[in-house]
């Protein structure tokens, strides 16, 4: 066999692309709506404070892990075979540019471009004469009470801090009310205290003026030092390792969860941002404290809590347009879920229709005297969410209702257990999935007796049973009376709740059993329809694609002419474009108004179009450490209208989808002479 004939290896390392970097250029495209004219003045500056949050969360558990990684020993783990070390070098290169260039767009674009709209946020030295008095008793009567200046000396040693806290460190002169001599001190701002103030009108020219809480505090720093001078009064943040670690033995979960919570306030440093007027003598000293190098040090000119500087400016004219999700038009003719429901099956396509239909069959239900039970999986809700008041309302009205809480939802574990207990007060049973595996899946199942059998009606959703997300996410939800599908989330539900071997389903997949192999065996069923001359074609729609043996399906799969599109949204490690290995590839990422966050995959099928949706990622941990749930779109209207409006419409734009090359880099897609194209403001068009 010659070099030409042999097989090419698939675990090549040239064929994928590290995982945290591309999570990191996702981060970036975020950063660049933040420069797009096309999108409203407020938004764009919504744009820039998203990205720190998710940068925030990136050096909280990417950064964070990257150094854990780096602490057993410097070895690559990931299809890309890159080390620790080499990808922590340049993520810290990446992020100081992309820092910077954030820190520029908003003092050199958006602070002027808000300033024209007479939405100000005035210096110290720009007060006016009004304004110093107003911030003097502000500082006084507001700030000061709250505030709780630590002089480091002996007896004093540097506080421990909380994570991404707000924190001054100031350097004094003279000596305090005990005769010491001290030369630094550390003032945090408490998180009651907003971080931007707006001036009352009188005082704000007619427009919305408002001044930061960094610059209220550091004009009145010496007030809290009477007797010495503050010559020097510096922001800084640190940001800690957020990531969790939890004994899935332990008796009570729920216990054991809110003792690490705490921990996670103050997990060792991963980043250190100061001020870029601090002194260098200065800076050392807080990076010995947090024991951080140079590399972790980022001197920003502004803010550096950028993540809450976003006031509510009452500017319609700035924000994107208002829209009302619509309901289907089969509640135009009946305000009956049930009777809806058995009709037909229903379609929801967030948030460009309604969720007000998930709610509904909740509220229905929970007052229904024909329901007798009602059974949900719940990741991310919300403790005051109407789904969560219905499934009370539901257990004090004697209905039967089990609800499994996913506890370790990344930053949704504090209000998880809140919600646990608010359905346990309430009546409800509340269970906690499975060990070693989170629930995932997005499932609601209602048992209601009609005349002598017993009916029952599911939903199964792409996204989260929360409503603020249902208009800020694009997801798929599905109500069905059909049986197979209500038989096999019965089966699903007894598998979470009880004990037992693993359950046969007949229409849904789930992980982590069927899911992966069959996503297996449907992308080899396209590589033989194509040999055999049969039409074959793929396409997938997730959030992220980083799962080993998926992607070397795929790869195959090109190699065999099979045209596959991928549309992910944040993390791709799978590189296109590659000649005689993913040529026939495409990857696009949609980065607009909304979150894409539907789960959509296709396989053509010989012609006889195969649809699922699924509440996974084609990531590891979605198929085999999590309970997910895949259920296919049967009804052939359905299935056209998730061919049309998630999948093809979303391979026609030209203005917010962004095209990843075989080096790595991803541009964003231009119109050109073609018609612009942008598939969630044509949804808009075509939905609401």
């Amino acid at each position: 066999m010659t070099a030409a004939e042999r097989p090419l290896s698939l675990d090549n390392p040239a064929y994928y692309l590290n995982r945290e970097l591309s999570i990191l250029d996702f981060n970036l495209r975020v950063l660049e709506q933040a420069v797009d004219p096309s999108h409203p003045l407020i938004e764009r500056l919504n744009f820039l404070l998203i990205f720190s949050r998710n940068l925030d969360e990136f050096f909280e558990i990417r950064v964070a892990g990257l150094l854990q990684q780096l602490s057993l020993g410097d070895i690559g783990s990931g299809p890309d075979g890159q080390l620790p070390k080499d990808i922590l070098r340049q993520i810290s290169e990446r992020c100081h540019a992309a820092v910077e260039r954030q820190y520029r767009i908003l003092n050199e674009d958006l602070l002027p471009a808000l300033a024209e709209e007479n939405i100000r946020f005035i210096r110290r030295h720009d007060w006016s004469e009004g304004q110093r008095v107003w911030v003097r008793q502000y500082f006084k009567e507001q700030v000061l009470p709250v505030l709780t200046p630590i002089g480091l000396d002996p007896a004093h040693p540097f506080p421990r801090l909380v994570n991404k806290s707000l924190n001054f460190i100031v350097s004094l002169d003279g000596k305090d009310a005990f005769g010491r001599q001290m030369s630094l001190a550390v003032v945090p701002a408490p998180r009651s205290l907003p971080r931007v103030v707006r001036f009352p009108d009188e005082l704000s020219d007619g427009g919305d003026q408002h001044v930061m809480l960094s610059s209220i505090i550091h004009e009145h720093v010496s007030d809290l030092f009477p007797g010495m001078t503050a010559n020097g009064c510096y922001q800084f943040r640190v940001t800690r390792n957020a990531d969790l670690i939890v004994d899935e033995d332990a008796e009570d979960l729920a216990s054991a969860l809110k003792g690490e919570l705490l921990h996670r306030r103050f997990g060792a440093a991963v980043r250190l941002e100061v001020a870029d007027n601090c002194p260098r003598h200065i800076i050392e000293y807080l990076l010995r404290k947090f024991n951080l190098g140079d590399e972790a040090l980022y001197q920003v000119n502004g803010p550096v809590n950028l993540a809450r500087l976003l006031s509510n400016f009452d500017r319609p004219r700035l924000r994107f347009t208002p829209f009302r999700p619509k309901l289907p038009a089969i509640f135009q003719q009946t305000d009956d879920i049930f009777e809806a429901i058995q009709s037909q099956d229903i379609l929801l396509h967030h948030p460009f229709e309604s969720f007000a239909p998930v709610v509904d069959l909740l509220r229905q239900a929970a007052r229904d005297p024909q329901v007798l039970a009602i059974k949900q999986t719940l990741y991310r809700s919300g403790a005051d969410s109407e789904i969560v008041n219905a499934l009370a309302d539901a257990a004090r009205n004697g209905k039967e209702v089990t609800v499994v809480i996913e506890l370790r939802a990344r930053f949704d574990e504090e209000s998880n257990i809140e919600v646990a207990n608010k359905l346990q007060q309430a009546g409800a049973i509340v269970v906690y999935g499975i060990v070693g595996y989170k629930t995932h899946a997005k499932m609601i199942l209602v048992v209601r007796r009609e005349g002598r059998k017993l009916a029952r009606y599911v939903h199964l959703g792409t996204g989260n049973y929360h409503a603020g997300n249902a208009r800020l996410y694009t997801d798929y939800g599905l109500l069905t009376a059909r049986p197979e599908i209500c038989e096999d989330v019965h089966k699903i539900f007894q598998e979470l709740t009880g004990m037992g071997r693993v359950v046969r389903l007949k229409q849904l997949l789930h992980a982590p059993f069927t899911l992966h192999p069959q996503l297996l065996l449907m992308i080899d069923q396209e590589i033989r329809n194509h040999q055999a001359g049969l039409p074959a074609r793929i396409i997938v729609k997730v959030n992220a694609l980083t799962e080993r043996q998926l992607m070397q399906a795929l790869i195959r799969a090109s190699q065999a002419g099979v045209r596959i599109d991928l549309i992910i949204r944040s993390v791709c490690c799978l590189r296109p474009g590659i000649p005689g290995v993913t040529e026939n590839i495409t990857v696009r990422s949609i980065v607009g108004r909304f979150l894409e966050h539907t789960r959509v995959f296709y396989f053509e099928n010989g012609g006889d179009a195969r649809v699922f949706c699924s509440s996974a990622d084609w990531m590891d941990r979605n198929l085999f450490q999590r309970v997910e749930t895949c259920f296919p779109v049967t009804d052939p209207v359905l299935r056209k209208r998730i061919i049309e409006q998630g999948l093809e419409i979303y391979l026609k734009d030209n203005t917010r989808a962004w095209q990843l090359a075989a080096d790595g880099s991803w541009t964003r897609a231009q119109p050109g002479n073609r018609k612009p194209c942008s598939a969630q403001e044509q949804l808009l068009v075509q939905l609401t």
